[in-house]
């Protein structure tokens, strides 16, 4: 074999094993960076959900309570428009929500219910409210939804 042909042969296997050194450290550096992203969102995830636990915490049960409704408002609108056909719009009073005793007759009472007061078509005079059975933090419980005036609407 000639010497030049050596020599080419030696340089083109060098080139060769660091091609492959650099390109394993790229790919390296690739997942090294994918892997640090990932690591990040999953800190960042973590954190956010920290921050609104600890808001959570801070709130009064009256705002836990709004909260949870406002997460459901498309659930208790749906009620409400199927419960009377010409109800087209519904718009709730937020700062309305409380906490009553149920009567029932008995000495016992009822237990506890949770009111919210709305308003139909865009009008104060086409008002309602829906009721709900709470729960042993009183949250409301969405399936016992329940409303007297939405027939005269």
């Amino acid at each position: 074999m000639k010497k030049s042909t050596k020599i080419t042969l030696i340089s083109l296997a060098t080139l060769a094993i660091l091609a492959g050194i650099g390109g394993s450290l790229m790919v390296k550096d690739d997942f090294n960076s994918r892997f640090e992203a990932f690591v990040k969102a999953k800190r960042e995830q973590q954190a956010k959900e920290a921050e609104k636990k600890k808001q959570e915490e801070k709130m009064t049960t009256k705002e836990k309570q709004v909260a949870y409704l406002k997460e459901h408002e498309q659930e208790m609108t749906a009620y409400i428009k199927s419960k009377n056909s010409k109800i087209t719009t519904v718009k709730y009073d937020w700062d309305s929500v409380k906490l009553v005793d149920a009567g029932n007759g008995t000495p016992q009472g009822g237990g506890k219910v949770l009111l919210i007061f709305g308003y139909a078509n865009g009008s104060d005079l086409t008002n309602f409210s829906l009721n709900f059975d709470v729960d042993k933090e009183n949250m409301p419980i969405l399936d016992s939804m329940g409303s007297d005036d939405y027939y005269d609407i």
